[in-house]
């Protein structure tokens, strides 16, 4: 362990972590500088041979250089162009021709989100396989649903497990769908008038944009319009919220009253520091909490849009933090909620029990469907009746079937009726059927 600052350097590292450190960031820039060498070239606009000597500065610029360069002219991009014009030799001075420091920079930045956004949607892809085979699992496995907190009528664990892989599709579409309007670059410089490429700027910008597999901004100022950049910041908090989700429904499930789903815990992991007996779900905490900065993080992203003029500074500093911290946080909460899924714990009896702990109430629905069905009532008076029993075997502490048995109306069903009526199991609609069909994308 080192006496790092940040949390992202040590305790929630992940392989996202490196396509954002500054040697990553350096790498994506002198990419850029060499593209934009080799437009020049092959147009005529510098020597041919200056560009194998600018492509083999780049392996030997090291970040040290480029740092003890910024702390003296307080620029790090002209101090990678520095630091790599020292290594180019005489090639040096065809470095950045023609370019403002942010044609670099903003389509370095769209390389390192098309990079980052590969790994989360890896990570969906992993999600998703977990998710799918857990529905595919308990498909069939009834437990009580809850609205309002309340008990409702039963569900399925496959309903849920549906659910979340379903959303962490959609989450998977919206990168996909979103990398057309994010993965864009420019070579037009201070004002986005290309005026310094003298008429060639269209045709550097598209040979530029083509060697490095990005969009060219149709029309940008001297940076890249900034919904673009706010857009994937909007992606990256639904996909953290959509793990949150799952993490939250598996705290709750996980309550002492609950008890019905576990995080795995390790043979020796501790709970608390003081009550030997806890198992808490501070994983499924942690996942919670993160999310949190993610979904804040966006507001700043959303602040960056309305630059001044052709452009103001504002956006750069805190694009530092919010780049980085929300890519990264994200992915590690995809990693810890897929994990959280892999060794999640089943408890059958409690989720019997819950099934049961209402005395038959929740399935009150279907009792006055049938009374209904059968002809013996209107819907509206069915609903009263049933409604008006289950108040009674509430109060009396009583099973609803015990109550319905004795009214009037209850009389006219045979045992058979009532056992098929109170079986929990096949009051579970086209629950097998929904999952299937949600799983079939």
């Amino acid at each position: 362990m080192t006496d790092a600052i940040s949390p992202l350097d040590e305790r929630y590292r992940t392989e996202m972590s490196e396509i954002f450190t500054e040697k990553s960031k350096l790498g994506r820039w002198m990419d850029v500088e060499i593209a934009l060498a080799r437009a020049h070239a092959k147009l005529g606009n510098i020597p041919k041979d200056a560009v194998p000597k600018i492509e083999a500065a780049k392996g030997k610029v090291k970040l040290e250089r480029v740092q003890e360069i910024e702390e003296e002219i307080h620029h790090d991009l002209m101090a990678m162009v520095k630091a790599m014009s020292e290594q180019a030799g005489g090639a040096g001075g065809y470095i950045h021709h023609g370019s403002t420091s942010y044609d670099i920079e903003d389509t370095a930045t769209a390389l390192i989100f098309r990079d980052a956004l590969a790994q989360a949607e890896k990570r969906l892809a992993g999600l998703r396989a977990v998710l799918k085979a857990l529905a595919q699992k308990h498909k069939k496995t009834v437990c009580i649903g809850r609205t309002h907190g309340q008990h409702a009528v039963p569900t399925t664990y496959g309903m849920k497990f549906a659910l979340y892989y379903q959303e962490a599709g959609r989450n998977l579409q919206r990168i996909q769908e979103a990398r057309k309007r994010i993965l864009v670059g420019k070579m037009s410089g201070a004002v986005g008038t290309m005026a310094t490429f003298k008429g060639q700027g269209m045709q550097i910008e598209k040979m530029v944009m083509d060697e490095l597999g990005l969009a060219p901004a149709p029309v940008a100022t001297q940076v890249v319009q900034r919904d673009r950049h706010a857009e994937i910041m909007q992606i990256l908090a639904l996909t953290a919220a959509g793990a949150e989700k799952i993490a939250k429904e598996l705290r709750n499930l996980q309550r002492t009253e609950i008890g019905e789903v576990g995080e795995a815990f390790g043979k020796r992991q501790v709970g608390s520091s003081t009550m030997p007996h806890k198992r808490n779900p501070h994983k499924s905490e942690r996942v919670c909490s993160l999310a949190r900065i993610v979904r804040a993080n966006v507001h700043v992203a959303l602040e960056n849009i309305a630059l001044e003029h052709e452009r103001d500074l504002t956006n750069s500093a805190n694009e530092r933090f919010i780049f980085p911290e929300s890519f990264i946080i994200t992915d590690y909460m995809l990693s810890e909620i897929t994990k959280i899924l892999s060794g999640l714990e089943f408890f059958p009896e409690r989720i019997k029990e819950n099934l049961e702990r209402t005395n038959g109430l929740i399935l009150a629905e279907r009792l006055m469907i049938e009374i209904a069905d059968k002809g013996l009532m209107g819907r509206q008076d069915a609903h009263e009746y049933v409604r008006e029993l289950s108040q009674k075997a509430f109060r009396d502490g009583k099973h609803l079937r015990e109550v319905f048995s004795a009214s009037d109306i209850g009389k006219k069903f045979s045992k058979k009726e009532l056992d098929a009526l109170f079986d929990y199991s096949t009051y579970i609609g086209e629950a097998e059927k929904v999952v299937e069909r949600a799983l079939k994308d």
